[in-house]
């Protein structure tokens, strides 16, 4: 039965419509003799670009992969659709839509480093290393010292519809639910049997039964597409800033060059 189905998948697979598109790597144009200030924004940029890649270009992947499991698990029986995404489509699905929430985490986490390092250029002699530690690092710390590139705000506007309320609803709230509660079912199943409700003006506590239903693959796979074509934009916006911040580099790696080679 495994054998066969997943015999089965990779040919749907090979015929189901790739709507996605695979991200650059190798993107950057920093020359390769730089001041000593710009090399941690170098080495920052060749790691986080290549990441964000990495994630993107792997959801985009796992968001194909489950639309031909999708066309695969349609004409199936119950039993045989409990099979299949207990061995194969669980664990992707889980995966996948965890994802969306982490690549936004990360486009803020490279945004706010790399708008940091670029600041020498506009602070010079008074630029102070004061980012927050790592595991501090949000929106805020991007914000801030993002604030003085113009491209910034752009890429801020593309990462916040990443994960946003309509991809939370779409998936009935699935990555924060699995990450501290208990979440949806994926394919088959129910859950969520009891629900406690306190209100707001009240204080009154009620309890609510009933159940919530399996996230179909027809549900996934349509929000994830959407996530990875908000993705793809926001890859675009950080190109722009970047870019952005390489002209002020180059402009800056020049003048100190020439001063020390006198």
């Amino acid at each position: 039965m495994t054998i066969e189905t997943y015999r089965k998948y990779r040919r749907i697979l090979k015929n189901t419509e790739y709507k996605g598109k695979l991200v650059p790597y190798d993107w950057g144009r920093l020359p390769p003799k730089l001041y000593f200030a710009w090399m941690p924004y170098s080495q920052m940029f060749d790691e986080f670009s290549r990441e964000l890649a990495n994630s993107l270009n792997a959801l985009t992947g796992y968001t194909h992969q489950l639309a031909a499991w999708r066309d695969l698990l349609e004409p199936m029986n119950q039993q045989q659709k409990i099979d299949v995404a207990v061995e194969f489509v669980t664990p992707l699905a889980t995966v996948a839509l965890n994802m969306p929430y982490a690549i936004k985490s990360r486009f803020i986490f490279a945004a706010a480093h790399l708008s940091h390092q670029a600041n020498k250029t506009k602070q010079t002699g008074t630029w102070k290393d004061d980012l927050p530690m790592d595991g501090e690092i949000w929106f805020d710390s991007a914000d801030f010292y993002g604030k003085p590139w113009k491209r910034y705000n752009a890429l801020k506007r593309k990462i916040e519809r990443i994960g946003a309320k309509d991809y939370t609803q779409a998936t009935n709230d699935f990555r924060n639910s699995y990450n501290h509660r208990f979440s949806p079912r994926i394919v088959i199943g129910v859950s969520n049997f009891v629900n406690r409700k306190v209100d707001k003006t009240t204080s009154q506590v009620s309890y609510g039964f009933g159940y919530s239903p399996a996230l179909t693959l027809s549900i996934i796979v349509e929000a994830l597409e959407k996530q990875c074509d908000l993705m793809y934009q926001a890859f675009l916006a950080f190109q722009e800033l970047v870019r952005e911040q390489e002209a002020e580099i180059i402009t800056k790696n020049t003048e100190y060059l020439a001063i020390i080679e006198k």
